[in-house]
Formats: structure tokens, C-alpha cells, sequence
């Protein structure tokens, strides 16, 4: 059995977005976005959304059994692989896109790609949305096409997007995987789960 991961994607249209799509924005990141080749998609999103969308690529490439099972949502483009460079101008294009509202911009898109990749599927196969379930905005998509096969971390009801991403990240330190359910039927919100325990700090040892 394969489980294939879907990353939810990070705002488009916030603080960091601005910070790298304004006018003269000379970060490193915002000067490669404007170069022709452009940067990673996961790269981008990482720094959009911080720890969160860290924590999602990590736990995805860790336990994906091959890496073209590692999909990140888009607001134009569908699903695609984490390594899809983007340009600015590709990133203006989402940002102009609210996924909450239903545009067909972002609905048709990520159908298409979803019944693709259903029709690839193996018998046994499972999809992982590692993202919200609490709105529609990409699960009546997803849940359409994948019926019971569409899973999400139980653990994620009721946290919020900072402690996903430790969570997350804390599953890849300790090499342990979180217990998946169907999305279909799934209680969407949840009480506020304690809070998560402090990483531990790497010993430097003498001489590294």
C-alpha cells in the first residue's frame, strides 16, 4: 500500500507574500523569483507559511515511499510536485486567486490533476491531505474524487497551524508516523489538544 501526500498550500496575499512580490524586494528568494528559471515551489510556500508548511514538506518526504508522491495544492495549477519552479509572475497569478471562495480558476485545475492521479492509484493505495478539513475550500474537490481513500492526520482536530507543524516535525525526528482517517465523516473541529512538548536540544559534542 502507498500513501500519497497532498500539502495544502500557504497564503498567497500576506505579510511574507508582500515581503517578496513587492517592488524592489531584494531578498535572495525574492531576486530568484524574478529570474527566469524562478525558485521551488516548496521552497516558496516554506517561507509563506513558516513552520507549518516546513513541517508538512518534511513529514511528506519522509514517509512518501517514492518522491512523486509528495503533491503540493496550487490556487491555478492544480497539484505539483514541490520541486516546480515558480516565477513572480506565477506567484502574482495565485495570489489574485481566492481559493475559499470556489473560483473555477482554482476548482478545474486541481479536479483534473486529482482524477489523474485517482485513475494511478493501486487498490490499497491511500491519499494524505495534510491540511485543514474544517472549510471546503479544497476537500468537497478532493473528497469527490477519492471518496474513503482520502485520509488526514486524526491528531490535527483542534490544533492549530503552528502546532501542526511542530507535530509534524516532531514525527520526522522520531521516525514515527502519525494514525490517518478517512476524511468522510471525520469530526472537522476539536478541542484545543495539550500542548506539544519541547523539542530536545542536540548535544554539540567537543570538536564538531
Amino acid at each position: 500500500m502507498a500513501s500519497v501526500f497532498l500539502l495544502s498550500p500557504a497564503s498567497c496575499s500576506g505579510l511574507r507574500a508582500h515581503m517578496i512580490l513587492r517592488p524592489g524586494a531584494a531578498s535572495l528568494l525574492a531576486r530568484r523569483l524574478r529570474e527566469p528559471l524562478g525558485a521551488p515551489l516548496g521552497e516558496v510556500y516554506t517561507f509563506l507559511s513558516g513552520l507549518y508548511f516546513r513541517g508538512k514538506l518534511a513529514y511528506a518526504r519522509a514517509f512518501a515511499d517514492r518522491p512523486e508522491h509528495v503533491l503540493v495544492i496550487t490556487p491555478t495549477a492544480g497539484l505539483r510536485p514541490p520541486d516546480t519552479l515558480v516565477t513572480l509572475d506565477v506567484l502574482r497569478g495565485f495570489a489574485r486567486v481566492d481559493i475559499a471562495d470556489g473560483s473555477a480558476r482554482f476548482r478545474r485545475p486541481l479536479l483534473a490533476d486529482a482524477r489523474t492521479l485517482a485513475a494511478g492509484l493501486g487498490a490499497d493505495d491511500e491519499v494524505i491531505l495534510l491540511g485543514s478539513i474544517a472549510s471546503p475550500k479544497y476537500v468537497d474537490v478532493l473528497s469527490g474524487v477519492f471518496g474513503p481513500r482520502l485520509k488526514f492526520p486524526a491528531a490535527f482536530v483542534g490544533r492549530g497551524d503552528m502546532s501542526r507543524g511542530g507535530l509534524l516535525l516532531r514525527c520526522v525526528t522520531a521516525r514515527t508516523a502519525l494514525d490517518y482517517v478517512p476524511v468522510a465523516g471525520a469530526t472537522r473541529r476539536g478541542a484545543r489538544p495539550p500542548k506539544l512538548p519541547p523539542l530536545p536540544r542536540r548535544v554539540v559534542q567537543a570538536g564538531e
